[in-house]
């Protein structure tokens, strides 16, 4: 592996502790907005079940999850992002959701609702 020329990336220490601090913070704030924002679509999984009930339609929907997955990897090139990453993430989001579903089913079903 080539050595990098340390001098070109920062004049000094304290820019570059300065740097590395304010970029953490700024990750930690990502992080936080990151888990609100699936807090928040997890807790959508109870309006979508209770349309689908209503609807007659089943928790898996083969149409939808084309379109997320279409558009995720629409974004992922637009974005400069690993698509293949950026799947595996959507796969957990939506294995979120089809849980928290069938969690309120169940719950429904068995009158705990």
């Amino acid at each position: 592996m080539k050595k990098i020329n340390k001098k070109k990336l920062f004049n000094n220490d304290h820019e570059a502790k300065n740097i590395l601090k304010s970029s953490r913070e700024e990750i930690d704030k990502i992080d936080s907005e990151i888990i609100n924002l699936i807090s928040k679509r997890t807790l959508l999984a109870k309006n979508i079940v209770n349309a689908k009930i209503f609807l007659d339609i089943d928790i898996y929907d083969k149409n939808r999850e084309k379109v997320i997955y279409d558009k995720v990897s629409k974004l992922a090139i637009e974005k400069n992002i690993d698509k293949n990453i950026l799947i595996q993430i959507m796969n957990l989001l939506t294995k979120l959701s089809k849980d928290q579903q069938k969690e309120i089913l169940k719950r429904e079903k068995n009158g705990k609702y």
